[in-house]
């Protein structure tokens, strides 16, 4: 993944330095005379958002619009991520999606992008509301899927499949990120009628596999008895999953997962985990480039776009890939 990642974005680097250059061009156009439009995500060492990348792609090029396409090395590098949006607005994009890696810390840079008249475009997870109120801070749409809505259908699910006993450990995304807080919260409410379905540990991993192997390795030494755990990304799960096999628990603990990303489906089918959420990226990253162009011309766009989401389980794992 390390090589694609370098394949991806050092290219995105060389298109913004020559956007940077072109001083003589007029705003909002790129090299070639085109709008030109930016997709800053919080990572792309990880498969769901070199999926929005993949949508985002086709449709600029559906929208004969040049796609400039950063983001910084981790998801909780929220400062690196800050500076490649003000290095884009002193770059005079056209319009704007971004995919924030701080709710709350990433708003300052989004009033910029107001200052200086580009349309913003949020993707998967929102701002914060308050701290975007107080700021005076405008979006031009919201992009995305219902995270709460995921965190309870998975959540049901295990009430269902565990008959209402269960013994689960949490692992948390980023604290305070609001798209992991509104997974976890979900799941909460869907499980607070059984209570046979317990919480007995809940920590964050930080949405890498590293962390989800150590975080749910120690988990499992201080609590031998859980027998679910539910990871609020996959790459988590899949550490998770690492950690299952080298306690020698395989097959023992049930694996829930967040975003469907290939290699969990993979783990789906061949029985290491047993169900996740998909959210369908791709589908996230050409909306959100539909709605900046939109937005660069004027034109009206919704405040809300909702993205579909789904149980995955081993009956429609490889199924559904298919339709992606």
């Amino acid at each position: 993944m390390r090589a694609l990642h370098r394949s991806i974005l050092y290219p995105a680097v060389a298109t913004l330095v020559a956007l940077a250059g072109g001083c003589n061009r007029a705003a909002g156009t790129g090299t070639t005379g085109r709008p030109r439009v930016a997709l800053v995500m919080k990572t792309l060492n990880n498969p769901f958002f070199i999926d929005m990348q993949r949508g985002a792609e086709k449709a600029a090029k559906d929208l004969d619009v040049d796609l400039v396409v950063q983001a910084a090395d981790r998801e909780t590098d929220v400062e690196r991520q800050m500076q490649i949006v003000e290095n884009l607005i002193q770059a005079h994009v056209g319009a704007l999606a971004l995919t924030p890696s701080g709710s709350r810390e990433v708003v300052p840079v989004v009033g910029k992008a107001n200052a200086a008249k580009i349309p913003v475009v949020i993707v998967d997870t929102r701002l914060d509301q308050k701290a975007a109120t107080d700021a005076g801070v405008k979006t031009a749409s919201f992009v995305g899927s219902d995270n709460y809505r995921g965190g309870q259908i998975i959540g049901e699910y295990l009430v269902k499949v565990a008959n209402g006993r269960a013994k689960v450990a949490i692992l948390e995304g980023i604290p305070g990120h609001e798209t992991g807080d509104s997974r976890v919260r979900g799941f909460k409410d869907a499980i607070k009628g059984s209570p046979g379905v317990t919480i007995v540990a809940s920590q964050p991993a930080n949405w890498e596999r590293d962390q989800g192997f150590n975080v749910f390795q120690n988990i499992l030494q201080a609590h031998a008895d859980i027998d679910t755990v539910f990871a609020c990304n996959d790459i988590m799960a899949l550490g998770a999953i690492e950690a299952i096999s080298a306690a020698g628990k395989a097959g023992q603990i049930r694996v829930l997962g967040f975003d469907a990303i290939d290699d969990a489906r993979r783990a789906i089918t061949d029985g290491k985990m047993t169900a996740t959420v998909a959210q369908y990226p791709d589908e996230m990253g050409r909306a959100a480039i539909e709605a900046a162009v939109k937005a660069m011309k004027g034109e009206a766009v919704p405040a809300d776009i909702g993205v579909r989401i789904g149980l995955i389980t081993k009956e429609n794992a490889a199924r559904d890939s298919d339709k992606k």
